[in-house]
């Protein structure tokens, strides 16, 4: 029976154990029968504390309910993702006394890239990563996955049109710079300040008019026999010049 499409299917024991940590509501836990490691222990415990249906099933039952193939012995039914807003990510940099730093992505549709990206801007302190409605991956299992519980502590928010959020994100502030391979060398750039850092697929890369809306493009250096990083990668090596410069301020 294939989930209902007004929930978000958790796969694997750390996703799930970190969405009830977070509070996410969590209406229904899968967990393999007679699995009583420690983690699947501590997801039954923290399932019964919140009265969420538990049900223990076969192997085969798991498969079925598998988005990914790598549940782990646990699956759970989780309430509908709901979707940040840019003003969310405003009041988080200022909770934290922080300049805002917002991750912006354009034609990232591998689950995986996004759900690394969005792992990455929580652990480089991004206030929140903004994706487009069209050619866009959305908030699958696999990206919850990938994201290793991420996902329910960095605001996700989705705009209609990148070029004019950026415009207006422009006009309270904030400057853009592009992750491009003919940009400036990132080293010489000054990534400090309110900043919005956009990446595009390695395929694809940024669509012409959000490139024509960033103030700068930056290069990467590389030394190898290829052209092009992974997306999830470029955008890991750029966060982390704009957190090193950060430090420096």
């Amino acid at each position: 029976m294939p989930k209902k499409e007004h929930t978000l299917l958790l796969e694997g024991r750390n996703v799930v154990l970190e969405a009830f940590r977070s509070g996410k509501p969590i209406d229904k836990v899968f967990i393999l029968d007679g699995c009583q490691d420690g983690p699947v222990r501590t997801i039954v415990r923290e399932a019964k504390k919140r009265d969420t249906l538990l049900k223990f099933v076969s192997k085969e039952r798991l498969a079925q309910l598998s988005e990914t193939g790598q549940h782990q012995g646990v699956i759970a039914y989780a309430a509908a993702y709901e979707y940040a807003t840019i003003e969310e990510m405003f009041e988080l940099a200022q909770k934290r006394g922080e300049d805002p730093f917002f991750i912006l992505l354009d034609n990232i549709e591998d689950p995986h890239n996004l759900g690394a990206i969005i792992r990455t801007a929580n652990l480089a302190g991004a206030h929140g990563v903004i994706i487009p409605k069209r050619r866009a991956v959305g908030l699958t299992a696999t990206v919850a996955k990938t994201s290793a519980g991420a996902l329910h502590y960095t605001p996700v928010a989705k705009v209609t049109n990148l070029a004019k959020t950026i415009e207006d994100l422009k006009k309270r502030g904030m400057w853009f710079v592009c992750a491009d391979m003919d940009g400036e060398m990132m080293y010489r750039l000054n990534l400090k300040g309110p900043i919005g850092m956009v990446v595009g697929s390695e395929g694809e890369g940024i669509g012409r008019l959000v490139k024509e809306k960033c103030d700068f493009a930056a290069g990467i250096p590389m030394k190898g026999d290829i052209d092009s990083l992974n997306a999830s990668v470029a955008a890991g090596v750029l966060a982390y010049e704009i957190v090193r410069q950060r430090m420096l301020q």
